[in-house]
């Protein structure tokens, strides 16, 4: 197409020249030169040539004498035709070399585009666990390619593949032990291409692969297979240093997960140990002295009494201590289960109530809640952590103030709202609330406590995919409110409502 194009343009001057009519051989020649040079600007230079010598023939047919013939008369023509030629064929070479390197120079800077933008991509991912594949897709969608398949050996033996473009590699085993094997011997650099060895071509049927070694500084950690259009090797083996860098950073995460667990165990540990120490020493010591007075005969029989409930209370309190401190120990090991079944809120509410009524025996409930309808959750998650809330209300608000509490029953929800008409939450707590052993300056001014309900209530709620939060309500103090999702039912129905 091109060719022809380039004939016709040659066919166009020459009829331009010949209608003027222009005589000139050096003005003839330079317009033919001039079309030469820009179909070498515009195309191959297979083309440019072509066109040269077409225009070389009709310098001589039409504008040589004897015209209309191929026959030079004068020798000086002859000269005059070869330089033409040659100029033309050297122009074009020049032309073309130029705008080759030119497409070159825009293909590296696309490259370099392209591999900045999967580095972004790389520190963008968090997840360890998705990184692998995150990586391959992340370099197929960018450098649009068909095949992208990141291999990484497994611990027990084999390959973990890992596959991001549009179609999937077929690999076998025992092509990528080799590469392996090779990757792992002498890291020899080739400067030509820019790039280390170990690169392996494999042809298998129409989509021709590269096996290009992952690797770390000199270690290999992987080999990742690229397809779907030619790379050069300098940009393959660029692309296998970020899938490099992208393992390692997935390995750096997921070290640094397992220490942050770690760093928080060790805080739970020494924070459970300093607070068994501060609220167990006050409930044995008032126990101790209690049961002496209870065992002296010689104290009066009323006071005898009022020392044995005393016993008797902070026996509760040590009990709700130690369940606590479990709580806590199954929700930080994850071992809280949700066994869902159909309740109404009034049920959650009155096994909340019972469940702290040494705490409320002096206090007044008010309590709005809709029994007409159930909602299939845990009852006993559920309720445990309401009662964290109404325990809460009751330690932080004023004893003769009520502790309003307000159930509702959605579509696929139950919402539970404890109102405690206290002095409220300081707007710097907020953030820090719910964390296990933290208490707020309220707090600190009441009676002991290990500052756990909160966070208990959180972890017992997430066990069932519920929900939490706090809020100030102007002129009645703090409002908590609880949110677990689950279908709802009228209760004189046997199935749930659409």
């Amino acid at each position: 197409m091109h060719i022809a194009l380039a004939v016709v343009g040659v066919g166009v001057v020459t009829a331009v020249l010949r209608s003027f009519p222009v005589t000139n051989p050096t003005t003839v020649a330079l317009s033919y030169l001039l079309l030469v040079l820009v179909v070498a600007s515009a195309s191959s230079l297979a083309v440019a040539v072509v066109t040269s010598a077409v225009a070389m023939l009709a310098l001589n047919y039409f504008f040589f004498p004897p015209i209309g013939t191929l026959v030079i008369a004068d020798p000086h023509n002859w000269v005059a035709l070869f330089a033409f030629l040659v100029v033309a064929v050297v122009a074009s070479q020049l032309s073309a070399t130029a705008r080759r390197r030119a497409a070159e120079a825009l293909e590296r800077r696309n490259e370099v585009a392209r591999l900045f933008d999967v580095s972004r991509d790389v520190l963008l991912t968090t997840d360890a666990e998705d990184t692998t594949s995150a990586v391959a897709r992340h370099v197929a969608r960018r450098f649009e390619l068909q095949v992208v398949t990141v291999c990484v050996p497994a611990k027990e033996g084999g390959w973990r593949l890992a596959h991001g473009g549009p179609e999937d590699a077929s690999l076998d085993q025992a092509v990528l032990d080799r590469v392996w094997a090779a990757a792992r011997g002498t890291l020899e650099f080739d400067a030509t291409t820019r790039s280390y060895g170990g690169h392996l071509a494999l042809h298998d049927g129409a989509a021709p692969l590269t096996l290009v070694p992952v690797r770390i500084g000199t270690r290999p950690v992987g080999i990742v297979a690229l397809g779907g259009r030619p790379l050069d090797p300098g940009t393959a083996d660029a692309i296998g240093g970020i899938v490099a860098v992208a393992i390692e950073r997935a390995r750096f995460l997921d070290d640094r997960r397992v220490a942050e667990l770690q760093r928080q165990r060790a805080d739970l540990s020494s924070a459970l140990l300093a607070s068994l120490g501060h609220d167990l020493r006050t409930p044995l010591t008032t126990i101790r002295v209690a049961i002496g007075n209870v065992g002296d005969p010689a104290v009066d029989p009323s006071l005898r009494a009022e020392q044995a409930g005393l016993a008797l209370e902070q026996l509760d309190h040590l009990a709700q201590l130690l369940q606590e401190i479990l709580d806590m120990a199954r929700i930080e090991a994850r071992a809280v289960n949700a066994d869902r079944q159909w309740v109404t809120a009034g049920a959650i509410i009155d096994a909340a109530v019972a469940h702290v009524a040494s705490a409320l025996r002096l206090r007044r409930v008010l309590v709005d809640a809709d029994d007409s309808s159930e909602v299939q959750v845990d009852p006993r998650l559920t309720s445990v952590a309401l009662a964290h809330l109404l325990e809460n209300a009751a330690r932080y608000s004023p004893p003769d103030s009520p502790i309003e509490v307000r159930a509702e029953a959605l579509a696929d929800t139950i919402r539970i709202s404890v109102t405690d008409n206290g002095p409220g939450i300081e707007p710097q707590e907020f953030e820090r609330l719910f964390e296990p052993f933290v208490r707020g300056r309220a707090g600190l001014r009441q009676r002991p406590g290990t500052g756990l309900g909160l966070a208990i209530t959180r972890g017992l709620l997430a066990a069932e995919d519920g929900q939490v939060w706090a809020e100030n309500v102007p002129g009645r103090g703090a409002r908590f409110t609880i949110s677990v999702p689950g279908p709802r039912r009228s209760v004189n129905l046997a199935e749930p409502q659409s």
